[in-house]
């Protein structure tokens, strides 16, 4: 066998980035569904957490490993569609991390969250709940915003179709597992490459222990 294509397992997936990923999944459902069943307190807390989240995520893609770091996986559009362009070719999986157009729907999901997040906080229901930050954004905006809120929700659904498409696509069209990656932090690639610089977990812990104070803090003198 050629000894260019013999593969290896490789860890490219820090234990921080995957938890982040399946705890967003698991609090972008549980808010829709608070939501749907108006239990409100559960959706704001929902909404805290994903705060604290994305705070942390933040700060991971400047200080956490080499395949978290926003300058590592952030490539110019044009890279982005010249990948889209042989998507429909089936070739061997090199890519460590995420690939070009990848990289561009992790920053528009994590852009939309923010939006989301941001609304939310300045959101009511013409009812009983309102976001901590209402009574500084006056009825008027906190209407607008509210609206801005339920709209927002509506891209990140079409997000997350597209993030599904996507992962079958690859699946069916290339042969390569994107899911099975992000749950062991593992994937098999020439042994000819590098692995990617992966930072203490002890790191990641002090980043969202101060995004937790960080969003207690705000939430408690709000």
């Amino acid at each position: 066998m050629d000894g260019s294509r013999q593969t290896a397992p490789m860890r490219i997936w820090d234990a921080p980035t995957r938890l982040f990923h399946w705890a967003l999944v698991i609090l972008v459902g549980c808010a829709w569904l608070t939501q749907e069943l108006g239990r409100m307190e559960l959706h704001f807390l929902c909404g805290y957490s994903i705060l604290t989240l994305l705070l942390f995520r933040l700060a991971w893609g400047f200080a956490g490993s080499d395949t978290a770091r926003f300058s590592r996986f952030l490539k110019s559009p044009v890279a982005a569609l010249q990948h889209l362009a042989h998507l429909h070719h089936r070739e061997p999986d090199t890519e460590i991390g995420h690939n070009a157009a990848g990289g561009w729907m992790v920053l528009v999901m994590l852009a939309l969250l923010v939006v989301q997040v941001g609304t939310g906080l300045c959101s009511n229901d013409d009812a009983l709940a309102e976001g901590p930050l209402f009574r500084y954004v006056g009825k008027d905006r906190s209407d607008w915003l509210s609206r801005i809120h339920g709209l927002n929700f509506t891209l990140i659904e079409i997000v997350i179709v597209a993030h599904f498409v996507a992962i079958l696509t690859y699946a069916v069209l290339k042969r390569h597992d994107l899911v099975r990656p992000m749950i062991t932090g593992r994937k098999y690639l020439p042994d000819w490459m590098t692995p990617p610089r992966l930072v203490s977990p002890l790191r990641a812990l002090v980043l969202f222990v101060i995004a937790i104070v960080a969003v207690s803090v705000f939430v408690n003198v709000l």
